[in-house]
């Protein structure tokens, strides 16, 4: 059986909890959430799972969770979206970009059971999907970054070179620019999620071509832990990694699941859901940034958070012309802002960003 490999973590949950449609209404809804890697990551991962603790904290006996770690992108996906489906759970969350074709194959299989997908764009009449705006929180910490840097040389390890991931380099770059417009960003891609061993590797890489801060949009505490051993400057990523980062974290891009999924949940039991696309961001409490380190001078962090609170405000948008692509050619004229169509398709990099995105 597929779930006898793999850990799973619920609130006096098992996969027994009942067979799908013998649920009365004293029952609690049960709630599935499928995860990419472990939740001991401390980064994506984590952060999902401390939204799953969200809902049980808020709920109470309400609600049921389990949390299945370790799902890759694969058919395994798609044998454990039926599997909970089968058991009865009546929303279930797939936290992985790589996940969206098998849920949208599950989701026509099983139409009473709300199947909501994390970052993907395809929708259905019982799929729905949720998205943070990374890119705010990569934004700000480019500012932090851009005041920072000694040598002006940025460094990123990227996880898997989609839109998403795209986005937030260039937030991260445009953020740094904003306040050192000198400043250029390189990156290192690893081709996976959550890969210790090759994130740290990207981080040497990176501090011996002079990067002296370095940001990552892969799950693992790695390159925090390795700009701490080498003297250089780190963030946190989708939580806090002051624990491994130490005084070398300058400060983390918090993610608030939680507020996706109490939400969601409450439709669900209410019996209001409908196959939205949700994308929320600082305006929402989705995304802040937060745990700053002591190097921070007190005017950065509080140049930090007026950004922050800008964007909150509706008066910033991280991107907002003019804005030029990294061969110098204007592709966001002064005044004008990227459109959520355009954000999700971003397959560019922007000015300050070296080197080729790979195909």
């Amino acid at each position: 059986m597929i779930m006898s490999r793999i850990k799973m973590l619920a609130a006096g949950a098992t996969l027994a909890l009942g067979v799908a449609g013998a649920a009365t209404a004293a029952d609690p809804l049960q709630a599935g959430f499928v995860y990419i890697g472990p939740t001991g990551d401390h980064g994506w991962t984590y952060s999902h799972d401390v939204g799953r603790k969200a809902v049980e904290a808020k709920q109470g006996s309400k609600v049921k969770t389990i949390g299945v770690e370790n799902i890759p992108e694969t058919a395994d996906s798609e044998r454990v979206f039926r599997d909970l489906a089968s058991k009865g759970y009546k929303v279930i969350f797939g936290t992985s970009f790589g996940y969206m074709n098998q849920m949208e194959k599950v989701a026509r299989a099983f139409p009473k059971t709300v199947f909501m997908h994390s970052t993907g764009y395809k929708t259905g009449k019982n799929l729905g999907t949720y998205d943070v705006r990374t890119y705010e929180g990569a934004y700000m910490l480019g500012v932090v970054a851009g005041k920072q840097t000694k040598s002006g040389k940025l460094g990123v390890v990227g996880s898997i070179a989609i839109p998403e991931v795209i986005r937030n380099i260039n937030a991260f770059t445009v953020g740094a620019r904003s306040v050192n417009p000198k400043v250029t960003t390189r990156v290192i891609w690893v081709n996976s999620w959550f890969n210790p061993g090759k994130e740290r590797e990207a981080a040497l890489a990176l501090i011996a071509q002079g990067a002296d801060v370095l940001m990552q949009n892969t799950d693992s505490p790695a390159v925090a832990q390795t700009a701490k051993e080498k003297g250089v400057y780190g963030f946190g990523w989708d939580s806090d990694m002051t624990k491994f980062g130490g005084k070398s974290q300058l400060a983390a891009s918090v993610l608030n699941w939680g507020i996706i999924y109490n939400e969601t949940i409450d439709k669900v039991a209410a019996g209001t859901w409908k196959p939205t696309q949700i994308w929320y961001g600082v305006k929402e409490g989705a995304v802040n940034i937060d745990n700053f380190g002591p190097a921070v001078p007190a005017a950065v962090k509080k140049l930090a958070e007026e950004r922050r609170d800008a964007i909150k405000a509706g008066k910033l948008h991280p991107f907002t012309g003019p804005l030029k692509d990294q061969s110098g050619k204007l592709f966001l004229a002064a005044g004008k802002t990227m459109s959520d169509d355009d954000l999700h398709k971003f397959n560019f990099y922007v000015e300050g960003v070296e080197g080729s995105i790979p195909k």
